[in-house]
């Protein structure tokens, strides 16, 4: 019933989001002496303020149409180079970078939000490498026929990603860069590829803000997880699909409520963003609030997850600590994170990041004793938040370069 009573109160806002469209516009026609007079540009930016917070959103397009490398535009070409029921592979290319660039796999979480929040990771990661993205789908919309998809699938996933990355691009193997959740997955992978001596195993892994080990700083995010029994999660967050979607019947754990968790954690800071833009469309500063605009247009853009994805995650990464206590499994085998000897480890992490704490992520370099210490490297950004580090200034001036050095140091 939950995603039921969702549909409907979002049918609901869909009409009002119209309406206060067109209201607004009408109050913004120079040929309205309203519009001119009294509270007539306060009421017309608390319309559009309004109307673009319930507007409904499908999936984003990336748009990366070019990028500036050496003082010269260079067109991007977006391709899918292989198709999965949950989630394809995706390439960037210009013809601006050398043949020798380097191939970097970027891993986009699976939590809620599409991998075109990382649109701004891509582009800056296009200057120097030939970017791929895991491109994953919304639960919603996979046909019960293509099966179950939990973390084990993920880290099938990145491993076969890998290989076709090793296997049709020069024979090279890539880099792989983890934000945020898939650090653990992506990890894992690494430990299985390194333990296989597969050949495809990437010559490194960037990890950032990831929650290799929650129990290290937790924040508040953590401590939710921590809260309740997994039964919980089970039994409260897990909804199944409508029959309007192709994904009818399949257990999910909606986008919605990621969002609105989301939301809730720092409500203050969302008000005071909405309101700072409702200040500047009313003194006719589109400029100024147009960077809000195009932030929430993509933070309100959310997919579901299957429900196996969720809960094993949940109870793996957060209450069963399984990576850092030595007992996490793939496919019924033990992964040992001993193993990694060649691919070199760089965790990030950002000073202010109020999701993964300050050393979650650096834990994984001490969960790899096997990997000599000249592969391995912790960068902390200072300032940053959770967002920062991968998206923004602060991501493109200091922590791009030092992903680019690390790359460049081990490009086998």
């Amino acid at each position: 019933m939950l995603y039921h009573a969702y549909e409907l109160h979002r049918s609901f806002l869909n009409g009002a989001s119209a309406w206060a469209t067109v209201a607004a516009e009408v109050l913004t026609n120079p040929a309205n002496p309203l519009g001119y007079l009294g509270m007539g540009p306060v009421a017309a930016s608390a319309l559009e303020v309004f109307a673009h917070a319930t507007a409904p959103r499908g999936k984003p397009v990336f748009g990366i149409d070019k990028v500036a490398v050496g003082g010269k535009d260079w067109p991007v070409s977006e391709t899918t180079v292989l198709p999965k029921p949950f989630g394809d592979l995706k390439r960037f290319h210009h013809a601006g970078l050398p043949a020798n660039a380097p191939r970097l796999l970027i891993v986009a979480p699976m939590s809620g939000h599409y991998a075109t929040l990382l649109r701004g990771t891509v582009e800056r990661m296009l200057e120097s490498c030939e970017v791929f993205i895991t491109d994953w789908h919304d639960a919603r919309l996979v046909p019960l026929a293509d099966g179950r998809f939990d973390l084990d699938d993920y880290i099938d996933y990145l491993i076969e990603f890998l290989e076709h990355i090793g296997a049709h691009e020069n024979g090279a193997a890539a880099h792989m860069m983890a934000v945020c959740q898939p650090s653990v997955p992506a990890f894992a992978a690494a430990a299985i590829m390194n333990r296989n001596r597969h050949p495809a195993a990437p010559l490194t892994l960037t990890m950032m803000g990831g929650p290799i080990d929650t129990r290290c700083s937790p924040t508040t995010v953590n401590d939710l997880a921590m809260e309740r029994p997994i039964e919980w999660f089970r039994n409260s967050v897990i909804v199944s699909v409508p029959m309007s979607y192709r994904g009818a019947g399949r257990r999910v754990y909606p986008g919605f409520l990621q969002l609105a968790g989301f939301m809730s954690m720092n409500l203050g800071s969302h008000m005071i963003s909405h309101y700072e833009m409702f200040k500047h469309l009313t003194i006719g500063d589109d400029d100024s609030a147009q960077p809000t605009k195009d932030f929430y247009e993509e933070y309100r853009s959310v997919c579901d997850m299957t429900a196996e994805f969720y809960l094993q995650t949940v109870e793996e990464v957060f209450q069963k600590h399984s990576i850092p206590n030595g007992e996490f499994r793939h496919r019924g085998e033990l992964v040992d994170p001993g193993a990694i000897t060649g691919t070199a480890l760089l965790a990030i992490e950002g000073e202010r990041d109020d999701i993964s704490g300050i050393g979650q992520t650096r834990a994984a370099l001490d969960l790899a004793p096997g990997l000599a210490p000249e592969k391995k490297r912790y960068y902390l950004a200072e300032g940053a938040g959770h967002y920062g580090i991968f998206n923004g200034s602060k991501w493109r001036t200091k922590v791009a370069p030092v992903v680019e050095e690390f790359i460049a140091a081990h490009a086998g």
